[in-house]
């Protein structure tokens, strides 16, 4: 099987803190893979050690998302692509997409693309679901397990967690997934990965290598614009004890929160 996992570097939000914001975060804070896409990953490999084949990490980003790259790389992926240009600085969901899509249609013939269900940061779901619409490929989201596969007969049967269960549905491949963490357990590369995977070298396409032009791309590729992102009001918290037995004190709660109109 010919395995493509699309993955992103994210800000790492275990940073937040009194002394970093989400803004400062977003523009200057330390940088990890999308934990999500750690889940797609290891699909993958035990795709790949089931059935053979080859798993490709592809990674739209800026220049040091190379070591994004090669975290997957040490934890077992066969080849890394990172697509990185000026040009594709403010694209939205679909202008990444784009790019992607034309990066798996240079990468040539695929049987899967596994992603993460969404980024921590931008959290737009939208990305693997529109590439898969751009490789006219079938789209299986939210997938909890592989049921069966059949990469003679290309087929594939998937469950999918739902809000209300689960669902059970059959595509043809080559088809677009993304997973959740239900699906499995990521491993930890070792420390001989780590540093077989930080002599790999990661080719790095443009916007130019892919066939694509400016306008189709980053900002002027984008239909949705975010003019300015600022951070929520601070709210000041305030605690009150009530007084008195617990009788007491549960019919004055009640009273002060219909006063309130919590309920």
């Amino acid at each position: 099987m010919k395995i493509i996992v699309l993955i992103k570097q994210v800000p790492d939000t275990a940073q937040l803190s009194a002394n970093m914001n989400g803004l400062q975060l977003m523009a200057s804070g330390p940088r990890i893979i999308n934990p999500w896409d750690e889940y797609a990953i290891e699909e993958g490999l035990k795709l790949r050690e089931a059935h053979g084949g080859s798993v490709t990490l592809l990674c739209l980003g800026t220049p040091d998302a190379v070591e994004t790259l090669k975290r997957g790389l040490a934890m077992g992926a066969d080849e890394a692509v990172l697509i990185s240009d000026p040009q594709l600085a403010g694209g939205d969901s679909l202008a990444t997409a784009r790019a992607l899509a034309a990066a798996i249609e240079k990468i040539g013939a695929y049987d899967l693309v596994i992603a993460g269900r969404s980024s921590i940061d931008g959290g737009n779901f939208a990305t693997a679901v529109q590439v898969a619409a751009l490789l006219a490929a079938a789209q299986l989201s939210y997938v909890a397990a592989i049921k069966a596969i059949d990469p003679a007969a290309k087929t594939i049967t998937v469950e999918r967690l739902m809000e209300a269960g689960r669902e059970t549905v059959s595509s043809k491949l080559p088809a677009v997934m993304t997973v959740v963490k239900e699906i499995n357990e990521p491993r930890y590369p070792s420390f001989m990965q780590i540093r077989k995977a930080a002599k790999k070298d990661v080719p790095v396409w443009s916007v130019a290598d892919l066939g694509l032009d400016a306008g189709q791309v980053g900002a002027a590729g984008s239909q949705v614009k975010w003019s300015q992102i600022d951070l929520p009001p601070t709210r000041e918290a305030q605690v009150e004890i009530l007084e008195g037995t617990a009788e007491e004190s549960a019919k004055a709660l009640v009273d002060r929160l219909l006063a309130e109109k919590i309920i």
